[in-house]
């Protein structure tokens, strides 16, 4: 694990670390278009990672407009083995205060019509989700909280709405009654293109708001998330770090396996095309 490569999707903050060298942007064309911005490979606590601003650097790209599968090949096509996500969500219960992090270990959908999926056109797979999150990353990061002093809450279900609005306030009580701790607008489609890719992935949910549910604060506003969002970036900063130091103790998680049985199809029927569109994700299996 000590040579792998560590994914790191996220805000603009996170790549201003103290001790990140960044030594080269790549600009990748990739079979499902193009990604968010160039993917910035460098060197962090003595480890490889690429770096990729989820949104496009200055914010550009709505939530429902992201190319999660090309932000996702283009990790798998950089060698990357581990996929380190950062977002910044609404708080679905009182305990999670704004400025606390949560470590994702379940999701519950409701976006319209995103493609989260590799598989299409003339080839079909079933991986397993039952778990969406890595657990030897996860396990990494609560460790990390523990080590770096933050208020982290062990476990989570992070419900991914479309967006690019907040909540009524009638939904944000429908989420709390299904038991959601917290709300955001991107992770979801990554968890799951991750895991067709093979590639480890966990979340780090930071608490930026009460979503509107709680009306003894004031209504959710942008001013208010990017407040405290600039002031979780160090303690996720300091997370990150302490988890790349360690992660060559992660051990075997099974994620790298997660296509060994899924794909259906009939070989011979799958279409040429597809097979070349796929040869990064699951050439191996295509044979």
């Amino acid at each position: 694990m000590s040579k792998s490569i560590i994914g790191i999707i996220g805000g603009s903050g996170l790549y201003q670390m103290a001790g990140l060298k960044i030594s080269e942007e790549i600009n990748l064309e990739t079979p499902f278009g193009a990604p968010s911005d160039a993917f910035l490979r460098g060197q962090l606590s003595g480890q490889e990672v690429v770096f990729l601003p989820r949104h496009g650097r200055g914010h550009r790209i709505s939530p429902s407009e992201l190319n999660f599968r090309a932000n996702i090949w283009g990790m798998k096509q950089l060698g990357v083995s581990s996929i380190i996500a950062v977002s910044a969500v609404g708080s679905l219960k009182k305990e999670i205060v704004p400025g606390h992090m949560v470590i994702i270990d379940q999701f519950l959908d409701r976006t319209r019509g995103r493609v989260s999926t590799f598989f299409t056109d003339g080839i079909v797979a079933h991986v397993t989700f039952a778990d969406p999150i890595c657990p030897s990353l996860r396990k990494l990061f609560i460790q990390a909280g523990q080590a770096v002093g933050a208020v982290t809450h062990e476990r989570g279900t992070y419900l991914c709405m479309e967006g690019p609005q907040f909540s009524t306030r009638a939904e944000s009580n429908l989420y709390r009654s299904w038991g959601a701790d917290v709300i955001g607008m991107t992770n979801l489609q990554e968890a799951k293109l991750a895991r067709e890719a093979e590639l480890c992935y966990a979340t780090i949910a930071l608490s930026t708001d009460y979503d509107c549910w709680y009306e003894g604060h004031d209504d959710v506003t942008i001013e208010a998330v990017i407040e405290c969002l600039q002031k979780n970036v160090a303690t996720a900063q300091n997370m990150i770090r302490w988890v790349l130091e360690h992660v060559s103790e992660k051990g075997d998680c099974g994620c790298g396996k997660a296509l060994q049985h899924a794909i259906l199809t009939d070989r011979k029927l799958i279409p040429q095309e597809t097979r070349k569109r796929l040869e990064v994700i699951a050439g191996k299996y295509l044979s």
